[in-house]
């Protein structure tokens, strides 16, 4: 006889970039005064076209992992994000599900109290960003659909075309101060645009 199936527990995903602290290239873009870094996933839907193109940028302009993770140093969550997170995780598990780099995220965890993230690494020879590998493809999507196989209720949140396929694959999900052209192309998704907001719509969605 098999074992009863455990109840069934609650998980919410959140991007990070945009969600909970403000869009690193754009950061690095406003240091170095090169508009081209400021393109990021609100823009371009195809993810390796757009870090094709950025680690062409840095190559080009000389930008080093070290000048990078100096602008990093200075950012800091949104205004009232870590609020905002520290009420949800009193409620339920958070996991962060990013398309950024560990290189590049580490000091933002540790100003957000450090919960778990799963996102990509960089490739960096002699302080040079010379590569990316992802986790694997479309891991936003698999992440979900591994925790749903776990019999987790995923409420999931984010604010970029790469965020569709989490919120598709999640039970619920909610657009986070996303773009008009991206709400008007996922109407299924509502959009939210304060923490409040959100807050409220994910702890009626668990």
């Amino acid at each position: 006889m098999n074992p009863p199936a455990a109840p069934q527990q609650t998980i919410v995903t959140l991007d990070l970039e945009g969600v909970l602290v403000p869009e690193i290239w754009i950061a690095v873009a406003e240091r170095t005064g090169i508009d081209e870094l400021r393109r990021t996933t609100r823009d371009e839907p195809d993810y390796d076209v757009l870090m094709r193109g950025r680690l062409r940028l840095l190559e080009r302009h000389g930008l080093t992992m070290s000048m990078i993770a100096d602008v990093i140093a200075g950012l800091a969550p949104m205004q009232g994000a870590c609020e905002f997170l520290d009420a949800l995780r009193a409620r339920t598990q958070v996991v962060i599900l990013s398309d950024t780099f560990e290189q590049f995220a580490a000091p933002l965890m540790r100003q957000l109290g450090m919960p778990a993230i799963l996102c990509h690494q960089l490739v960096v020879e002699n302080d040079r960003i010379v590569d990316y590998a992802l986790r694997m493809p479309d891991q936003k999507r698999h992440a979900v659909n591994a925790f749903r196989g776990l019999h987790y209720r995923v409420v999931a949140a984010g604010d970029s075309y790469n965020d569709a396929a989490m919120l598709s694959a999640a039970d619920a999900g909610f657009w986070f101060h996303a773009p008009d052209t991206i709400v008007a192309q996922f109407p299924q998704f509502p959009p939210t645009h304060t923490y409040d907001e959100l807050f409220a719509s994910i702890t009626s969605a668990l």
